[in-house]
């Protein structure tokens, strides 16, 4: 695996991977702005899927379960650059600012800016720095990432939404989380952080709830997922396991042949 990652200060990357493909899933700590330089990304959430080509620059909102993969593309490699916009920089700058403060919380979906010439120029500017040996300066950098920010505002009023509000997850409803989030391979403490639980609160509600531990239930739901997208969807087993939660496609054909009695490349 050829993957590539290149700091100027620790919230501004830019990251290259020319293998096959590199999925993760995660949730980001941060906002991650990212301007998309060559290759591909598909990024699944709960209920909607994006991909993203050469050319596009969009925002992922912290605290937003996703799996994320990356493809090399016509020959190039999936590269990028990155920009962490952490909540401790956005305080700074809207405690510098006035704006409404009854605005609507942006749920998690990720905005799209299209090519957008200000922030393409804004992050393209930062593609020399990459060449630097010096240590970069962090003023200069605090400057390209409030200018990005003031970029983000001017395009879209809504992103005030998402940038100010700065709250943590708070105790939400088990069973509607998991019903719609449960194709992410998180650990179960990421799952308890998100849904305002630690890891033994969470394990007790679940049991509650469920009747069942965490892994199986999870194990179960992901299969029969994937035993949808086989049978209406007529996707192939090697496109439909990442999606679905697995990381490996042989542990996916032995849990799927457990469940259901066949192989995943049996189904018609």
């Amino acid at each position: 695996m050829d993957f590539h990652i290149q700091y100027i200060t620790p919230d501004i990357k830019l990251s290259s991977y020319e293998d096959k493909l590199f999925k993760t899933e995660t949730v980001f700590e941060f906002h991650m702005l990212v301007w998309f330089i060559s290759g591909e990304t598909k990024i699944i959430q709960a209920d909607q899927v994006y991909v993203f080509k050469a050319g596009d620059i969009f925002l992922i909102p912290r605290n937003t379960l996703a799996t994320i993969i990356n493809y090399p593309k016509a020959g190039l490699p999936h590269k990028a650059v990155v920009m962490h916009l952490t909540t401790e920089r956005l305080k700074e700058f809207y405690s510098t600012i006035h704006f409404p403060q009854n605005l609507n919380k942006e749920d998690s979906k990720i905005f799209s800016f299209d090519k957008h010439p200000l922030l393409e120029s804004c992050l393209a500017s930062l593609i020399p720095y990459f060449d630097v040996k010096e240590n970069f300066p962090e003023n200069i950098a605090s400057l390209k990432i409030t200018e990005a920010i003031s970029i983000l505002r001017i395009i879209d009023k809504n992103t005030d939404s998402l940038l100010a509000n700065f709250e943590e997850p708070g105790k939400i409803n088990l069973t509607n989380f998991m019903e719609k989030n449960y194709m992410f391979n998180m650990s179960l403490e990421r799952f308890g952080y998100l849904t305002g639980r630690s890891l033994s609160t969470f394990n007790r509600d679940f049991r509650k709830i469920f009747k069942a531990t965490p892994q199986r239930w999870l194990t179960h739901k992901r299969l029969e997922l994937a035993y949808y997208h086989l049978t209406e969807k007529n996707k192939k087993p090697s496109d439909v396991f990442l999606e679905v939660g697995f990381e490996d496609l042989s542990h996916f054909s032995y849990a799927f042949k457990k469940q259901f009695g066949c192989a995943p490349s049996a189904l018609k």
